[in-house]
Formats: structure tokens, sequence, C-alpha cells
């Protein structure tokens, strides 16, 4: 019984860190794929009244998961001809939080780069 009082509280922070990763992971990978969508929506959308706006609503709707009011989606794009690149950036925070103490904080960013049709 003793044994277990003295090592559950290091299960427990091991259990609630490996949660706390796994939520990040995963945040990770949907900026992603926020990234990839807004850059393809750019990519096809040059012909449009406003391909930014275009693109930034893609990459939103990708990540509805998350939460929009702390996603920044930015659209990189001079010229919006035929065969110059676009970059689209999506930046979401995160926080990795065990029993209540921050252990890290930080910016996922995720860009991708097409090509203009």
């Amino acid at each position: 019984m003793v044994e277990f009082v003295l090592v559950l509280p290091l299960v427990l922070m091991l259990l609630f860190g490996i949660i706390q990763f796994g939520t990040v992971f995963n945040h990770d990978e949907t900026i992603t794929d926020a990234a990839r969508a807004g850059a393809r929506k750019a990519a096809v959308s040059r012909l449009e009244a406003d391909p930014v706006g275009l693109a930034q609503a893609a990459a939103r709707s990708s990540a509805s998961g998350l939460d929009q009011s702390q996603l920044q989606v930015t659209v990189a794009d001079d010229t919006w001809t035929a065969g110059s690149d676009v970059t689209v950036t999506v930046t979401y925070p995160y926080t990795i939080n065990i029993f209540g103490l921050t252990v890290k904080t930080g910016q996922l960013t995720s860009s991708t780069t097409e090509r203009v049709e």
C-alpha cells in the first residue's frame, strides 16, 4: 500500500502528460491540414474576387475543431499570377498543463506553399 501511494502521483503525472501531448499533437495535425486546404483553395482561386478570403475560409473550415478566435491564418502572394507561389500559414497557441501547473506554452505553426494555377 505504501508503494502504491508513492508511485501513484508519478504514474498519474505520466498519464496526464501523455494525454496533454496527444491533444497538442492532434492540434498540430489539424493546423497542418488547415494550411494544406487553404493553400489548395488559394492555388485555384486566382480569378475570384477575394482569393485571400476564400483561402482563409477554407483553412478555418478545415480546422473547425479548434477555437476559431485563437486561430490565425495568413496568405502570402504578391502577384496572383499563374505560376507564382502562394503560401498559407496557420498558427495556433498551445499550453501543456499537468495538475494545473503550466509545463509548456507556445505556438504551433504550419505553412504550405502551392503554385497558383
